[in-house]
């Protein structure tokens, strides 16, 4: 949504920004005047009796607070939610634009009810519920986008909703990183994650500043790429059901048993971002691993750092599965804009983003990802490979930026009478 916050206000459009402040938004959102930012506090619902009392009582607290919130902020002539979430956002956003006269869009991202079915199962009484929710309320927005095609013929087919396909398009902040910058944020993270250190001796020079990826002349402040550096590995998550990223520490296992036959591969350092409510569980597996040449860390990083690291790595992964078959991950979009080459687990639309063979490699399972892993670093840290003509491809084909893609679909609705 914070894409959108700043096309509407590069726009000159006056926008307030309602949501959970868990995280902490970016600085172009902060900075700018026409955005207003209203939080929304997290509830938990009773917490005896059982959990149906809890997850409904919940929901009437957010009911409550979010129409309360938007009753009370000044006239807007649009409100745009983006699904999921949307219980109880979608039908009580339709109410307020009901009584104010406002313009409902839904940006659908994937089907709520999708995603409790990976923890509830798809006949659990919540799921039907939910389904039946969203199916009621969503055909009553104004507008929808939705982030695919395969999901623009499911809403037309299945919930009669007409809906315009917005991809997902990566902002111009996310980009390949000058060395300079990559050494500046590599020197910050090596402070709290010693995975960035470089604590070996074969370069070891007074008048160096290193990290395990880079090394600054302090004499004349150039900054180069350590040609013994490990390559690094990133992938984010929200630790969610719908990534199962055993797949990843299986993968990364089999490359460590790799290098110990006697194959001539460079170590890794593996990077995985965000946090959810499954980090806890991961993390116990990532310490249980007794690995020598990879090197595991989970950095929660600002919004700022995010794209700088992106740009800096040599591979990405994606373990989104989406829950539905018809949603597309955001994760990949912006490691493409940073021409980065992405490894991405299989599912029924990810044809629509990710190209094997041309931008990136679709896997099913461990030992394939652990295959691709060493094909693809094989040569590393030279860009004549397959690596690099993934990379090179990408710098090739860059498509439209978030601006442009918005200014195209989403404006006309906004500016329509």
């Amino acid at each position: 949504m914070q894409y959108h916050v700043l096309s509407l206000s590069k726009h000159r459009y006056y926008v307030t920004f309602v949501g959970f402040l868990d995280t902490k938004p970016h600085q172009d959102v902060l900075k700018e005047e026409k955005i207003k930012i209203v939080s929304i506090a997290e509830v938990k619902g009773v917490q005896v009796g059982p959990k149906i009392l809890t997850y409904v009582t919940k929901v009437m607290i957010q009911s409550l607070q979010l129409l309360h919130v938007l009753l009370k902020m000044e006239l807007q002539s649009h409100v745009i939610l983006q699904n999921p979430p949307g219980l109880p956002s979608i039908a009580v956003s339709w109410l307020v634009c009901v009584l104010r006269g406002s313009r409902f869009v839904i940006d659908w991202h994937n089907y709520g009810y999708t995603i409790m079915s990976l923890s509830l199962g798809s006949t659990h009484p919540v799921v039907r519920l939910a389904k039946w929710y969203e199916h009621f309320f969503g055909p009553l927005a104004a507008h929808n986008l939705c982030v695919t095609n395969a999901m623009k013929d499911d809403l037309q087919k299945n919930w009669g909703i007409k809906a315009t396909t917005l991809y997902d398009r990566p902002a111009s902040i996310f980009r390949e990183t000058p060395v300079k910058l990559q050494h500046q944020l590599f020197t910050r993270l090596a402070d709290t994650h010693p995975q960035f250190k470089h604590s070996g001796c074969d370069d070891v020079d007074a008048e160096l500043e290193t990290t395990v990826f880079t090394a600054r002349d302090v004499t004349d402040d150039a900054v180069t790429l350590r040609p013994k550096r490990p390559a690094l590995l990133i992938s984010s998550t929200s630790w969610t059901e719908d990534e199962d990223f055993s797949i990843l520490l299986k993968a990364l296992e089999e490359y460590e048993d790799f290098i110990k036959g006697g194959a001539s591969l460079p170590s890794l350092v593996c990077v995985i971002t965000g946090k959810g409510p499954q980090k806890k569980h991961y993390m116990k597996l990532i310490d249980s691993l007794l690995l020598q040449h990879v090197k595991i860390c989970t950095p929660w990083l600002e919004a700022e750092d995010y794209p700088v690291l992106l740009g800096s790595a040599d591979l990405g992964v994606c373990l989104h599965k989406s829950s539905s078959g018809l949603d597309l991950p955001m994760k990949v979009v912006d490691m493409f804009g940073c021409c980065l080459p992405v490894c991405a687990i299989h599912f029924n639309c990810l044809h629509e983003l990710v190209k094997h063979e041309e931008n990136g490699l679709i896997f099913r399972d461990s030992q394939q990802l652990a295959e691709q892993l060493k094909s693809l670093l094989s040569e590393f840290p030279s860009s004549e490979g397959r690596l690099g003509a993934f990379r090179r491809n990408l710098r090739s084909s860059r498509g439209q930026r978030w601006d442009d893609n918005w200014d195209q679909n989403v404006l006309p609705l906004i500016t329509a009478p």
